[in-house]
């Protein structure tokens, strides 16, 4: 009786609770997703938490060590750069600028790929035929170097930065949710509600995009990590946000200089997006193979 009911439980929960079931039992996965929702608070409210003004100069304090270096002082645990600001409330609010810029930028791409994606996937014909040639093209150059080139039109600058990375990742978007909607109108369900008349607006809302969701959530989350390095990297370049932002990829590129006086600020920042990257694969390496086991079930 005992076998029966835990089997019953098993087999009537929602997917969202399955699904969850799934991914609690992969402990990588769930690591990944408390750095996540780490990097998440601190985007959300970096302000708040960060102990000093992030673009405080104080010339008494000029390359301070961290607090765990003899050096060091416990009011700036992660020292100073340059200028005597201190580093833990500009690596803070730096995850404003690169981590909340990605998460911006993934998600105005998923809205923007979402529709062009569903138009490319209902259409026939030469219609679809140039949509397709056309959407080829542009996964053929690396979601970098597109919005560089997308970067140097429109100029540089954090918001021309979050909409050269929107529309460079609106590519890898259109064409899988495009995959997905055709490989999902092949289904039998999709044919039914076709002969009890349903118009494409119908098929699309009701048999098609409830079916997809997992599919969208994989391609979010694993083009989120593409975005944290782009948004770091246009930084880096001087192409992204501008000095005095507090932008992992602008910090990194204002330490080069002091790599060998003051190491540290140049590699805390490293870490940083490392780590925020590192934490989205693992969440969508998770996702991907709890929803993989969840069909299989």
């Amino acid at each position: 009786m005992k076998k029966f009911r835990l089997y019953f439980e098993e087999h009537n929960r929602g997917p969202l609770t399955q699904l969850w079931q799934q991914f609690q039992r992969q402990h990588a996965a769930v690591f990944g997703l408390v750095m996540f929702s780490f990097f998440l608070l601190l985007t959300l409210f970096a302000p708040l938490l960060s102990p000093h003004d992030p673009y405080l100069q104080n010339a008494d304090l000029l390359l301070l060590a961290p607090s765990w270096s003899e050096q060091g002082l416990v009011q700036y645990p992660f020292g100073t750069d340059d200028l005597g600001r201190d580093l833990m409330s500009r690596l803070m609010k730096g995850a404003t600028y690169t981590f909340g810029i990605a998460l911006i930028t993934v998600i105005g791409s998923l809205l923007m790929g979402l529709a062009l994606g569903a138009m490319a996937g209902m259409s026939k014909g030469v219609k679809s035929s140039i949509f397709n040639h056309v959407l080829d093209l542009a996964l053929t150059i690396p979601s970098l170097l597109l919005a560089i080139i997308i970067v140097a039109v429109l100029g540089p600058g954090l918001w021309n930065t979050t909409w050269a990375i929107m529309l460079a990742l609106l590519p890898q978007f259109v064409h899988g949710i495009r995959n997905a909607i055709q490989d999902t109108l092949k289904q039998d369900y999709v044919a039914a509600y076709r002969l009890d008349g349903a118009s494409n607006w119908q098929v699309l809302r009701y048999a098609v995009l409830p079916n997809i969701w997992e599919h969208l959530t994989v391609m979010a989350t694993m083009a989120l990590s593409t975005a944290i390095l782009d948004v770091a990297a246009l930084g880096f370049l001087g192409l992204g946000a501008q000095a005095p932002t507090s932008e992992w990829g602008v910090m990194i590129a204002d330490a080069l200089d002091l790599i060998y006086l003051a190491p540290w600020a140049i590699a805390l920042p490293g870490i940083l997006v490392f780590a925020s990257v590192l934490s989205v694969n693992l969440v969508g390496d998770g996702l991907r193979t709890a929803m993989t086991k969840r069909r299989e079930n």
